[in-house]
């Protein structure tokens, strides 16, 4: 039997890499991986929605997820690209335009989406290493043309800090959180932008590290 009689509707199991690939974003439903260590975890959706947390997912919640969000899954840890006149998603959500090809890995431990725009692509890879309290986006972009390209990436999150039922209900209370720390240290021999995001109130340090490459 071939990889083809075991294709679904939105996807299949890549028995050779432990994975499931989903092939389109519009699922039914959220379908969510559980990335994780000792202490800190998260959850992320085909589409790269979800939430982190240290420890404890309700009194602990780092990021904002509310489940009865409209439309559903509609918070997460996004990038944005801007081509031109074009913005979009290399896991199609928040901003739903529509990609020339896409497709997302869910693995064990790590998340791979890949999404391309007239000819340019996007890879996104989001693991949280073992033994660290941080999740890790790695951002790759791959001019797929023979032109030059001039494009701009932006990240999203919205943070909860701390208890999750009372930032889905309390509207007045989370316009205030906490202090943030960001830190930004560009490497332009590699051209890579490291930004850190330091949860300043925990006993022990929470990292939020997004790692973006051109």
């Amino acid at each position: 039997m071939y990889m083809e009689d075991f294709i679904m509707k939105f996807g299949y199991f890549d028995d050779t890499n432990k994975e499931y690939v989903i092939t389109s974003p519009k699922t039914p439903l959220p379908w969510i991986n559980y990335l994780g260590s000792e202490n800190f975890f998260s959850l992320i959706s085909n589409t790269c929605g979800g939430y982190s947390f240290y420890k404890d997912a309700k009194l602990l919640r780092l990021t904002r997820y509310r489940y009865n969000n409209v439309p559903l899954d509609s918070n997460g840890h996004y990038y944005y690209v801007k081509d031109g006149d074009t913005i979009w998603n290399p896991g199609w959500m928040p901003s739903k335009t529509e990609l020339d090809a896409y497709s997302c890995r869910h693995g064990m431990g790590y998340s791979v989406f890949k999404g391309t725009k007239n000819k340019l692509t996007a890879e996104l890879t989001s693991f949280v290493p073992v033994g660290e309290t941080c999740e890790v986006g790695k951002l790759s972009l791959t001019n797929e043309s023979n032109e030059i390209r001039n494009f701009s990436v932006f990240s999203y999150v919205e943070f909860c800090l701390w208890n999750a039922m009372d930032d889905m209900t309390n509207f007045q209370r989370n316009f205030s959180t906490t202090v943030l720390l960001f830190i930004i240290r560009p490497n332009t021999e590699s051209a890579e932008i490291i930004t850190l995001f330091t949860l300043s109130t925990l006993r022990s340090p929470v990292l939020i590290q997004t790692v973006t490459r051109s």
